[in-house]
């Protein structure tokens, strides 16, 4: 009979995009064998500083990838749920180069080298398939969000990044349901987490916060933010 703790962890597995055309008793056993790393909130797992090749599978918490200006300042690139792969993995065309990477929840990560890769992931055709398009909608989430920075103002800016988020949160969550009504959707996220993926001050990101929820497009909570009115969101986010 399985552990909690085991049983627990498989489930997340299941959960994950990647593996979703396997089937249980494959899970169970891919989990059994991939090695895990128990890290604590806030720890900085990954640096510049100590670069190594290696690709995390984040089974369960959230992470953020960021950069760090010379003054000190850091920019949030992207903030990572459970069931994403990223780390510094030529053979996968992952690279983390110049990046940190923190834990912002306590999180449960599978760290594999080049050998651990080509056993758990490439050696099975359906999981390629999924890395293949995982690799790709990343392509264009980044081009979209160059684009974004280019040439939308903030309110825009803030409401295409919320979406977004809400987005991969419903991906990575398949089974989940954060609302009765599903155009309620919560999202985890601070003023500063935001501020840092959008590159605006904080204080600017507060002010636009504040007039989505005066416009009920929004509720806001310690650490969440409840999207009320997709509809309206999506159509500010064009503009």
């Amino acid at each position: 009979m399985k552990s909690n703790s085991l049983f627990n962890e498989q489930i997340y597995l299941q959960d994950a995009e990647l593996f979703q055309d396997l089937t249980a008793a494959e899970i169970d056993a891919l989990g059994e064998q991939m090695p895990v790393k128990e890290v604590g909130s806030g720890t900085v797992f990954y640096s510049p500083e100590h670069p190594t090749e290696v690709l995390l599978f984040l089974k369960k918490g959230r992470v953020r990838l960021f950069y760090l200006s010379a003054g000190g300042k850091a920019f949030t690139t992207a903030t990572l749920e459970s069931g994403t792969f990223f780390g510094e993995m030529t053979l996968l065309g992952q690279s983390l180069y110049g990046k940190y990477a923190e834990a912002v929840t306590p999180c449960t990560l599978c760290v594999m080298s080049r050998d651990d890769v080509k056993t758990f992931f490439l050696s099975d055709l359906r999981i390629s398939y999924r890395i293949v398009e995982s690799l790709s909608k990343r392509l264009a989430e980044t081009e979209q969000r160059l684009a974004d920075f280019a040439f939308k103002q903030v309110p825009a800016r803030l409401a295409a990044l919320l979406l977004s988020l809400a987005d991969k949160k419903s991906v990575n969550n398949q089974n989940e349901s954060v609302s009765s009504d599903p155009a309620f959707v919560e999202i985890a996220c601070t003023h500063e987490e935001l501020s840092q993926m959008t590159g605006v001050h904080r204080e600017t990101i507060t002010r636009v916060l504040n007039n989505f929820r005066t416009n009920g497009l929004i509720e806001l909570h310690r650490g969440k933010i409840v999207l009320l009115d997709v509809k309206a969101l999506t159509e500010l986010s064009i503009v």
